[in-house]
């Protein structure tokens, strides 16, 4: 362990209020003339000279298709891999010669998937892990490297999907919605990261939701998760640069839309009215994307591809119109699927 750090501010002296200098209320136009010169155009030609090579190179992503790395003989973990996506995605990193760690809380499934993954000529393990617990995740690193060497490749699957408003469930269902969903991101980065970054190579790939770009109501705490997970990946992303690890360590983050999991998750679609208005993917058709961005060290992937630029626009919206958009698209509100919590 570290030294202790003092990450927040009030715990032994208390709230000090800030103090700033004093400000002339009058605009001097020198100073703006000063500040345009030591700091705007600096900023401004470093911005331009950065711009050229990401110029030149989305020119050659137009003309050539982008250049794919291999991933035959490294180690990949999958979390929630025992069954729908994740064991999709097992299976289909296999084929790309990967050795995979299938990690669950479901031993049956999980073994079930390590040995359809041998059948394909590679390494596999099956690991008993609860991914919300830091301890655990730990002890699952040490496991893992013991059993088939270092995580190249992490893949933040596993998931609980919830379909509760705010007020419904119990707080410990919250809670564990809010550790599995989001928190264990955390502890497997957190536990791997470090791994990859002596090594210079890793890619970490999370898992999130389109909900991560349409929030919808009565499903406020998973939403809450994969808006969660975006961010992070995001900020991951922004980090790795700050460091200058972005040409070595990669991230994926992933905004599937409706996939065919759990018959129990179809039902409660169906409950809701979504299986005859919206396509529904299978777990192979998102793995294969999944892979294919992992491939070519693509940051997002959204499934369907078309989604892509319809998020970004959605966002841009005003708020009004956004909501009158998702009202058309569920054709007015979602019933309650327990009305007497409501």
């Amino acid at each position: 362990m570290g030294e202790e750090v003092a990450y927040f501010t009030n715990t032994e002296t208390g709230y000090v209020p800030a103090k700033l200098g004093q400000r002339s209320s009058q605009v001097k136009p020198l100073r703006i003339i000063q500040f345009v010169v030591q700091e705007v155009i600096p900023d401004v030609l470093k911005f331009i000279v950065c711009l050229i090579p990401l110029f030149v190179n989305g020119l050659i992503g137009l003309i050539l298709p982008f250049k794919k790395k291999s991933i035959v003989g490294q180690t990949a973990l999958v979390t929630g891999g025992g069954n729908g996506l994740g064991r999709a995605l097992c299976l289909r990193l296999a084929k790309e010669g990967c050795n995979v760690a299938v990690v669950d809380i479901d031993m049956v499934g999980a073994q079930r998937t390590v040995a359809d993954v041998r059948k394909l000529g590679v390494k596999a393990e099956a690991f008993l892990a609860d991914i919300a617990n830091y301890e655990e995740v730990e002890k699952l690193r040490l496991a893992v490297e013991n059993a088939l060497g270092p995580v190249d490749i992490l893949v933040n699957n596993a998931g609980l999907l919830a379909i509760l408003s705010i007020t419904e469930g119990k707080p410990s269902d919250l809670e564990r919605i809010l550790n599995v969903n989001l928190l264990s991101h955390f502890w497997t980065i957190r536990a791997f990261k470090p791994g990859m970054v002596n090594r210079r190579r890793g890619h970490i790939v999370g898992i999130a939701s389109i909900a991560a770009h349409f929030p919808v109501g009565r499903f406020i705490p998973y939403t809450v998760t994969k808006y969660g997970v975006r961010a992070l990946m995001e900020s991951l992303n922004s980090e790795l640069r700050m460091d200058g690890l972005h040409e070595e360590l990669h991230t994926t983050c992933v905004y599937p839309a409706l996939i065919a999991t759990r018959q129990q998750f179809m039902d409660l679609l169906d409950k809701l009215n979504f299986l005859h208005r919206f396509y529904v993917f299978t777990p192979e058709q998102v793995a294969n994307e999944v892979v294919k961005g992992i491939r070519v060290n693509k940051r997002e992937v959204f499934v369907p591809s078309i989604l892509a630029n319809l998020c970004k626009q959605f966002e841009n919206l005003p708020s009004g119109l956004r909501q009158l958009v998702l009202c058309t698209l569920l054709r007015g509100k979602l019933p309650s699927l327990n009305p007497k919590q409501s």
